[in-house]
Formats: C-alpha cells, structure tokens, sequence
C-alpha cells in the first residue's frame, strides 16, 4: 500500500502537468532570412522550452534557413531558386556599397525603383505560392495554431493571418522611413523631434534639419502609398475578396515586437501594442575554443578588437581589404577578423581571418577592447550587453542611422567605408581605445539595458503568450486605424471652426454695414427735413 505523502506528491505532479499542458500554445512562425532569422531563432527556441508547439512555415527559396530536424518546417515550393533570391540581395548591398556615393541622386532613385519592382514581383510570387495553395492553407487550418508570428520582411503574412482567422505578432526593426510603423501601425512620429529613418539625423534638430525632415516624411509618406497603390493593394483586394489596403491588414497586429530598447532609441511618443525588446538574443559569453582563446591570451595587456561585417557581406575589393588590413597592423591589439574573402596583401601578424566567429562570446571575453562593426542591430545589441565601444563602418540599409544612435550617445567613432584610408580606421580605433569615454558611453549604456524589470527574451515572449491567453490584443489598438486620414489630423473639425468663424465673420459684417446704411439714411433723413 502506497504512503499518503507519496499520492499526494504525485498527485500534485500530474496536475502541474495537466496545467502545464493546457498553458502551452501552438504557435505559428514565418522567419525573416539572415541576420532576422538569427533574432527571430531565439524566440523560437524560448517557446519551445515554455512547452509550446512551433511550426516554421518556410519558402523552398529561402537562402539562409536550413531545413533540419532541430525545428518542426514546413516548406512551401516557390517557382524561383535561392540564388535568385541571393542575387537580388547581392545586387542591392553592391548598390549601398559602391554605387550610391559615386551616382546622381536621380541616377539612385531611377536604380532603387528598378530593384524595387523586382524585388515586388519575387514576394508576390511568393505570396501566391503561400496563399493560393489550398492544400497548404486547409494543412495549417488544421493545425488550429493560436498566433501567428512574422518579421515583415516576408510579405503576406497578414494576408495569411486573415485566411487563417489568426491574432498575430510582428517582429521588426524599422521600416524605411517608419512607413509601416507610421501608416499602418499609427505610431505617432511628429517630425519636429522625431527623425525619419534612414536620414542621418538625431532628435535635436535645427531648422533647416527639421526643415530637411518634415520634407523627407512627405517624401517617404508618398513614395509608401505610389508604392502600395498599384500592384500591391490590389493583389491584397483581389485575395481577400474585397477592397482593402496593405495597411488595412497589417494595422490589425495585435503586437508590434520592436528590436530596440531605450538604451538605442530617442525618446518618443508610444503606443500599447508597441513592445521594446531590443537585446533579446543577448546573452552571457560562453568559453571560446582553446585555439582561439590562446590567441586571444596572446595579447596581454592590450587586449584584441573583434572585427566583423556581418554574414552578408563575405567579401571586399582588394583595395579595401588592403587598406583595413593595413590599418589593423599598425595598432597594438590582436586582431580576430570575420572574412571569407582573399587574404590581404596587407595582413599583419597581428590579425588573423575567420570564416565565422562567435561573436557574443568574444565581445563578452574581458580582453576585448573594441568591436568594429558594420551596424546591424544584432551585432550592436550584443557590444551594449556586453560594454564594448564601437568603430562604425555602416554598408548600407538601417545601419548609418543605427551607428548615428551610437555615436549621439558616445558610444561609437563611425568612418565612411567608401573614403576611408588606413590612417583614418587606425585613428578611429585608437580612440575608442584610448580615450574612456566612449567605455564610460557604452556601460552606461549596458546598465540601461540590463536595468529592466523583465529581460527583453522574457517580455517578447510574454506578449506572445498574452495574445495566446486572450486571443488577441485588439483592447491596445488605438482607434487611429478606424478614421480616415482627415479624420486623424482633425481637418474636419479644422473645416467646422473655419467655417463657423467665416459665418461669425460675415453675420458681424453684414450687420455693421447694415447699421452703417441705416444711420447713413438717418442721417441723410434728417438733414433732409432741415433743409
């Protein structure tokens, strides 16, 4: 016969189990690809420890994510190849690159719609792909997921949301110029404070700045809707049956996960359903491998810089290369450099080349003196948790506005990767270096982060959770989404005072010219009888 205690031990057991099962969600994942798939992967893998079920729903064109047992895929066949895909990405970075400091700004505009149309016709092959294919959408219906969670680099997925009847969460950055953030999640940016990414401005602006960025939010604000109005929300009306915007339907997140923090962004004006959860993939650094730890040792007292331009960019001209690698060899540190491409001419003993490098873990190593980056959000975020200053070599995209964030706040030295010589990065390290403000900058900045009542991991993961439990977060939804745009900015109302003024106006003068004519006729009357 079985002890009491022992019934009731286990007892408690299967309940905590039985609640525990009943707690766990099914969550439905579309990944962005990259560096967004590796901020993306660690949400993943937070829910798969909370006991929730994951399904990634991924493209067979998908040039990052590897399809492997780790994750529960399911793989959609697109007509295109990831190579494409690659290619497009290639030509778009050789775009930033080498191209927009030496073309005409018209030259510019004239390249990036031409990318821009293509790039269009590729995801709206993929959205057909994903949303015309009933077998694919009655196998999710099926599955009866809770939420669905995506990064806005992969199109339509709120377009999926809909067919599916499904709450969902969005995972971004930014968009160019706040676009998505702005016009169809109705966060308030007022241009005044508040610049328009990816301008390079902060938010103390003169004049002539704010002059500069009302301009540019006009432009951005019209380039979004020329861009939306044609092809794009009419494809959007055309699957859902009814007229309908890319606004209409992506304004309907329940959540926006915002990859920033306050210890990256400028003060500004919020709403509920925006969430700050910069840093979430961060983490404390794990023992290097012994090779590379002996050379880090190797060092001694001056430390080593750790050196990386991201995943995306594996290779420079060979005049680049020479250059960096020359100014590399004229500083004191050990050097841990990621680069795929041909060993310098330049290389100096000082420095060695690494296909990949784990990152956090040397920018958490106590010996690290400074990070040189090209400013992906990842890469940052991992140099605050940590408290390592920056040499800033922004490529393209977000990343000179993310370095500007970092050198406002004297964190970062940025140098221009077109028109830098081997003087100017040596100079730039030595600084950094040298001077400790930029380490007392960047470990203020590190306990702003880490000063948090929830950790950003946590916080991702409880929204998600949230939405699960009360399916949806429709209560955090400014009624914004529901007025049109006159509305919004209350040019009706402006319209009524106007008028009613005008009405006052006329009513005041109509009676005084009145009352002057009939005192006029008085007048005249009386002189009249006189007479």
């Amino acid at each position: 016969m079985s002890r009491p205690g022992k019934s009731v031990s286990v007892g408690v057991a299967v309940l905590l189990c039985l609640l525990g099962s009943t707690r766990s969600g099914n969550v439905l994942v579309v990944p962005g690809e990259y560096s967004h798939w590796h901020n993306m992967r660690v949400i993943v893998d937070e829910l798969l420890l909370r006991n929730h079920s994951v399904k990634l729903l991924v493209s067979s064109s998908s040039p990052s994510i590897q399809i492997d047992d780790q994750y529960d895929f399911l793989q959609f066949d697109v007509p295109m190849k990831a190579h494409e895909i690659h290619a497009l990405s290639e030509e778009m970075i050789h775009l930033w690159m080498h191209e927009a400091h030496r073309s005409s700004m018209l030259t510019m505009a004239l390249r990036i719609a031409d990318l821009a149309s293509r790039i269009q016709a590729f995801q709206l092959t993929g959205c057909d792909a994903m949303l015309r294919h009933q077998q694919l959408l009655a196998s999710l219906r099926a599955e009866k997921f809770d939420v669905l969670l995506f990064d806005p680099m992969m199109p339509c997925c709120d377009l999926l949301a809909e067919l599916l009847h499904l709450p969902f969460i969005i995972s971004i950055r930014l968009s160019l110029g706040y676009s998505l953030e702005r016009l169809c999640g109705q966060m308030p940016a007022p241009p005044s404070y508040v610049p328009i990414s990816p301008v390079q401005l902060t938010d103390r602006m003169s004049f002539t700045e704010r002059l500069y960025n009302v301009l540019l939010y006009i432009f951005h604000t019209l380039a979004f809707q020329v861009f939306t109005f044609g092809k794009l929300n009419a494809y959007f009306s055309e699957i859902l049956g009814k007229p309908t915007t890319l606004c209409d339907t992506l304004g309907k997140a329940d959540i926006w996960l915002i990859r920033t923090y306050w210890d990256f962004e400028y003060p500004r004006p919020l709403l509920p359903n925006f969430k700050f959860v910069g840093g979430l993939h961060c983490k404390p650094a794990k023992p290097l491998p012994k090779e590379m730890e002996a050379f880090v040792q190797s060092s001694g007292d001056d430390g080593i810089v750790v050196f990386s331009l991201g995943s995306m960019v594996k290779n420079l001209t060979k005049d680049r290369a020479n250059t960096i690698a020359s100014a590399l060899g004229q500083i004191p540190q050990k050097v841990l450099w990621r680069y795929s491409g041909e060993k310098p001419d330049t290389l100096a003993p000082n420095t060695r080349l690494y296909d990949w490098i784990p990152q956090n873990d040397l920018l958490g190593h106590p010996k690290t003196k400074a990070f040189i980056t090209h400013g992906g959000t990842n890469g940052l975020y991992e140099a605050i948790y940590h408290g390592v200053p920056m040499v800033g070599v922004p490529l393209f995209a977000d990343q000179p506005d993310n370095l500007l964030h970092m050198k406002t706040k004297g964190a970062a030295v940025i140098v221009d990767f077109n028109k830098m010589e081997t003087k100017d990065l040596k100079e730039a390290l030595t600084e950094v270096i040298t001077n400790p403000s930029y380490k007392e900058s960047i470990m203020r900045l590190s306990r702003i982060h880490h000063d948090q009542p929830m950790k950003p991991l946590d916080q991702a993961v409880f929204w998600i959770e949230f939405v699960m439990r009360n399916k949806g977060a429709k209560h955090l939804r400014v009624e914004a989404h529901n007025l049109t745009w006159y509305q919004y900015h209350c040019l009706d109302v402006a319209a009524f005072l106007l008028s009613v003024v005008a009405l006052v106006v006329f009513i005041f003068v109509k009676t005084c010219k009145w009352l002057f004519c009939k005192c006029c006729r008085r007048s005249s009357s009386s002189k009249s009888k006189r007479e």
